[in-house]
């Protein structure tokens, strides 16, 4: 009964602590969100007191740093990985590189060449699949030279790296920095 008892008031002790520390978490998350609120509304003064031309400096400031740390080993390693055999890639355009929430992404202009139809039409259904991609066909143009004929596919594309990319497992290397646009 005694150790009952000795257990009992243990446990209440324990309860009280840990009360007391879950009010004290609780102001803390309180000052935070205020703190938060405060530099939010900063922030916004700030962007409003900038001109067009700042504004637009600092889009494009933004952007420069996006591109510098973006992985594009990783993406054409990843490029690699759905384009077949008779598919050739002959441009790639960067239209922009942006950060959406946690995850850095980059629009690009693909061209690719090949004789074949449905391989482009197979490449984009595998592009989509891979969770990596999400490509649209944009137009298609006939090329025709002194050997051959093939057709020249424009693709709009949306690259979002994977998850869990490892840089030093001897994977590509992927950064994940860039400030938002």
């Amino acid at each position: 009964m005694a150790l009952s008892v000795a257990a009992m008031l243990l446990l209440i002790s324990q309860l009280n602590e840990n009360n007391r520390l879950n009010d004290i978490a609780k102001e803390d998350i309180e000052e935070f969100e205020g703190q938060i609120a405060a530099l939010k509304a900063r922030g916004a003064e700030v962007q409003q007191q900038l001109s067009p031309i700042q504004r637009d400096l600092l889009v494009a400031s933004h952007k420069l740093v996006a591109n510098k740390t973006f992985g594009w080993s990783r993406l054409f390693y990843d490029l690699e990985s759905v384009i077949p055999g008779n598919v050739s890639a002959s441009r790639i355009s960067v239209e922009n590189v942006y950060r959406d929430g946690d995850r850095v992404r980059a629009e690009l202009d693909l061209t690719v060449l090949s004789r074949d139809y449905q391989s482009v039409m197979s490449m984009i259904a595998s592009m989509n699949n891979s969770g990596v991609f999400n490509a649209e066909l944009r137009s298609q143009n006939l090329q025709t030279n002194q050997r051959m004929t093939y057709s020249e596919y424009t693709l709009r594309v949306v690259y979002t790296p994977p998850f869990g990319v490892n840089p030093d497992a001897g994977e590509v290397a992927l950064s994940q920095g860039g400030p938002n646009e």
